[in-house]
C-alpha cells in the first residue's frame, strides 16, 4: 500500500467537483491526477459534508444571532430593574412626605 496521501481538504474540494458542480468523476480524477477508484471511495465518505458544513455555518450564523439577541435582551432587562428600583425608592420618598 504505496499510494500517495492526499490531505482531507483535497478530498473534500475533489467531492465537491462532482457532488456540488456537476463534473463527471472520470474528468475530475484525471484532472488531478487521482484514481476514479479513489474519488469514488472519497465520494461516500466526504459526499455529504458540503451539506453538512451548510448546516454547521447556519447554525453557527443563528448562534452568533441568538447570542447578539441574548446580550441586547439581557442589557434592556437591566435598564428596566435600574428603573424599577430607582421608581420604587421615589414612590417611597413621595408618600413619606
Amino acid at each position: 500500500m504505496s499510494g500517495k496521501r492526499y490531505p482531507d481538504e483535497f478530498k473534500i474540494e475533489a467531492v465537491k467537483q462532482v457532488v456540488d458542480r456537476g463534473y463527471k468523476v472520470g474528468e475530475v480524477a484525471k484532472r488531478l491526477g487521482v484514481t476514479t477508484k479513489s474519488l469514488h471511495d472519497w465520494i461516500k465518505k466526504y459526499g455529504d459534508t458540503g451539506t453538512q458544513h451548510q448546516t454547521i455555518t447556519s447554525q453557527q450564523d443563528e448562534l452568533r444571532r441568538l447570542k447578539a439577541e441574548l446580550r441586547r435582551v439581557t442589557e434592556e432587562r437591566n435598564i428596566l430593574k435600574e428603573a424599577a428600583a430607582f421608581f420604587a425608592s421615589e414612590s417611597k420618598k413621595s408618600t413619606r412626605t
